[in-house]
């Protein structure tokens, strides 16, 4: 018992107590609000702008002191001293900050913001705790500039897919706070938000990593976590691709997530011989004279184009339907502007090889938008 007492001593010797903020530790402040290890003395009228939850909050804390007043004890009212701060739950004190810094910022602080100067972990702090708690205009104020920030060409180019862990600096014991959130985060938060303007940037970019074979396994593990069907799929696809003893290797795929693939392997592998028989359906002009013989044409051609990679392209895989559908889709384009000749192929649907085209390409976006519903686990 000695020896427990002792180290429970010991323990909270070693464990400094709460630091004021050197920024948001305002002298006529009235609340003290303790997040992390961090106090923060701030205007409580100035927490309760834009009807925020910290309105309902002190309204509360007013009802509950009031209550105490009347009794014959006397407590103290929490919020009112660093001995008794109002604990904020779940929230970082990097994120509370950001709230406070766009409560008190001047103008011109605030203008910066919609710049390539803007602080990026600064705007997602604060899009985040503003969502949390409320603040609606301030919300969609953040949500705005990062989309501002990340619609530059190229800014999603130093993102990072994740934040790498924090290592403390040699002799000093410090570290290096990140400069830019991940696109986890981003993801993330566009998500929570309902952001579509941001969340298409974001997915943008995981589609491009994906197309360049890069971090397929995470791309899976948002894809399924935001349920994001398009840029799952696309993730599944690619990596289906690499083959069973890929998967295998992959430490960050789950058992869960390799059946699926299982699963998508047989499923397109099925499609994949129905395909060449089972052409779009094709819209005639209104300048078509018979439709019949142009269905005929459409599906001849159709069934050429989609035998031919497998002789053309010997590395294409046979399961690699959306590869085979953009060499489809390429060689009719070429077919239907005469940049090379059709050979006669295009003569029963002269009116309609616009027509053709189109729906061809319909099709390669209905293929991205469902490839996730052939990577399902349930037979």
């Amino acid at each position: 018992m000695t020896n427990s007492f002792l180290g429970d001593g010991m323990l909270s010797l070693s464990m400094p107590g709460p630091s004021r903020d050197p920024t948001y530790y305002i002298s006529d402040g009235n609340s003290v609000l303790l997040v992390e290890n961090t106090l923060f003395r701030v205007h409580r009228s100035t927490l309760t702008k834009d009807k925020s939850a910290f309105e309902t909050m002190f309204q509360l804390s007013s009802e509950t002191d009031s209550s105490r007043s009347e009794s014959s004890v006397t407590l103290a009212v929490e919020g009112e001293s660093d001995d008794n701060p109002i604990h904020l739950q779940g929230d970082s004190a990097d994120e509370f900050r950001a709230l406070l810094w766009s409560l008190y910022a001047l103008p011109h602080e605030l203008l910066i913001a919609m710049t390539p100067e803007a602080d990026p972990m600064q705007l997602v702090a604060l899009a985040r705790i503003t969502n949390k708690y409320q603040f609606r205009s301030l919300e969609t104020w953040a949500l705005g500039a990062l989309n501002t920030y990340y619609s530059r060409p190229g800014a999603f180019e130093d993102v990072p897919t994740t934040q790498p862990p924090t290592v403390s600096l040699p002799h000093t014991g410090t570290a290096t706070p990140p400069t830019q959130p991940s696109l986890v985060q981003i993801t993330e938060l566009a998500t929570l938000c309902e952001r579509p303007d941001l969340l298409d940037a974001a997915v943008a970019r995981w589609k491009r990593l994906i197309g360049e074979g890069r971090d397929l396994a995470l791309a899976i593990q948002v894809g399924e976590q935001l349920q994001l069907r398009p840029m799952l799929g696309l993730a599944y696809h690619a990596m289906m691709l690499r083959g069973k003893t890929a998967w295998d290797a992959d430490a960050h795929l789950t058992r869960d997530q390799r059946v699926r693939l299982l699963c998508g392997y047989y499923a397109l592998g099925k499609l994949a011989d129905v395909l060449p028989s089972s052409p779009p359906v094709l819209t005639h002009s209104q300048r078509c004279t018979g439709q019949q013989r142009c269905v005929k044409a459409f599906g001849n051609v159709w069934k050429m184009i989609l035998d031919t990679p497998t002789q053309m392209f010997p590395n294409l895989q046979r399961e690699d339907i959306l590869g085979r559908v953009m060499v489809a889709e390429s060689t009719m384009r070429v077919l239907v502007k005469e940049d090379i000749p059709s050979q006669g192929f295009l003569d029963g649907m002269q009116t309609c090889k616009e027509n053709a085209l189109f729906v061809v390409s319909m099709r390669i976006r209905e293929l991205k938008e469902s490839l996730a519903d052939h990577f399902m686990d349930d037979f």
